[in-house]
């Protein structure tokens, strides 16, 4: 093969990677309304025409960027979990931080901002995301958190609420800094933040049951 028939193939293979990122950006910056099919080609640098050759709507587009994007963070946290020897609660604290690590220090983390304006108006966008994403993630989280009653590391609380209360500030922290620019509410310094929601876990958990 030549140096330019090689080049042209590993730029055809690049090219879903290519456009999976500049879809990211604009979904980010615009809202899954407001991004055009052409404007992803456009930042991308391909025709629209090309686009279709991998894509074939803005759902499918936007499918295959939280496929390729969030849910590995989520395979990776599962391995953590099934790998796990210690205390259930440093399982926890690895699995929010190695989430906010894959996600939060990413473009990945606006698409909590897109989902919660948007899910009304695009319901089969939101559900792919809550089978894919939400569901998963609070699974994960769950086991965690039952696995620390199970032990008596934890006090006995209902499992799914407990989950909102894990993951709820983490999620506001990113909408706040995807809403906002002013600095306020941890957003200046997202890692204080998170280790002091920790804190307040590590006393919160280990409670009296409710």
């Amino acid at each position: 093969m030549s140096p330019n028939a090689s080049l042209r193939k590993r730029r055809k293979e690049d090219r879903p990677a290519e456009l999976m990122a500049a879809a990211l950006d604009l979904f980010v910056e615009k809202g899954f309304a407001g991004t055009r099919l052409e404007d992803v080609a456009q930042r991308a640098g391909v025709s629209k025409g090309t686009l279709y050759l991998y894509f074939d709507s803005k759902e499918a587009l936007f499918n295959n960027v939280i496929q390729e994007g969030v849910i590995p963070v989520l395979v990776e946290g599962e391995g953590i979990a099934a790998r796990h020897q210690g205390s259930a609660f440093e399982l926890l604290e690895k699995l929010l931080t190695n989430w906010w690590a894959g996600i939060g220090e990413t473009g990945f983390a606006g698409i909590p901002k897109l989902i919660v304006a948007e899910a009304r108006n695009f319901p089969d966008m939101a559900r792919f995301y809550y089978e894919n994403v939400i569901r998963r993630g609070r699974a994960l989280i769950g086991s965690a958190l039952q696995r620390g009653m199970d032990s008596g590391e934890f006090a006995r609380r209902d499992v799914e609420t407990t989950v909102d209360l894990v993951i709820a500030p983490i999620l506001m922290l990113l909408i706040l800094r995807h809403a906002m620019a002013d600095g306020q509410n941890g957003q200046d310094n997202p890692q204080h933040y998170i280790a002091l929601h920790l804190d307040l876990l590590r006393t919160g958990l280990k409670g009296s049951q409710l």
